[in-house]
């Protein structure tokens, strides 16, 4: 069994960036800079050869090259249940398209639908029981974060590797959008 998904990486140039908002919440795990992404699909645990059909079906996916850019800053949940804070995407019609085109190959694939809605963001740091407040004082001194425009050339499918010092992530595959 392999852990993956698809995503666009951040460049390393606004991840620096983005780094620099890394601190104010005690106990946060931020994420490092290889680890900064956009969740395009998550696909969770699956066979070998259905990841051998799901790089296939990727592969099939057809997407010209866009731009999107980072917009405001949020977090997942809600209270003491509070477990991520993030970048947000500015709405981006074509990257909605791509994120669906992913949604159909993992379909195809075999795996079964994802019912969340997607929300396109940038997870800067998981949470464990955080203190509300400063949650939310972090948000507001990082909501107007604004990029400038990234190019997205290609997207590409993650093997999410589980350990004691939080995920790692290696690249399996790369798509050109064309």
């Amino acid at each position: 069994m392999i852990r993956l998904f698809a995503a666009l990486p951040i460049p390393a140039e606004i991840g620096r960036v983005l780094q620099i908002r890394q601190h104010g919440i005690e106990g946060a795990r931020w994420r490092a800079l290889e680890a900064l992404h956009v969740t395009l699909r998550f696909f969770g645990e699956v066979r070998e050869d259905v990841a051998r059909e799901l790089d296939a079906e990727l592969l099939e996916v057809s997407a010209g090259p866009f731009e999107i850019e980072l917009s405001g800053a949020g977090a997942f949940g809600e209270g003491v249940d509070i477990h991520a804070v993030w970048a947000g995407v500015a709405e981006n019609p074509t990257l909605n398209r791509l994120a669906t085109a992913c949604e159909a190959a993992a379909r195809r694939a075999g795996l079964s639908p994802d019912k969340r809605r997607y929300r396109p963001h940038v997870t800067l740091a998981y949470l464990r029981h955080p203190d509300p407040l400063a949650v939310a004082q972090w948000i507001q001194a990082n909501n107007l974060l604004r990029s400038p425009a990234i190019a997205v050339n290609s997207f590409g499918l993650y093997a999410s590797l589980l350990s004691t010092e939080g995920s790692r992530y290696t690249l399996e595959a790369d798509y050109g959008l064309r």
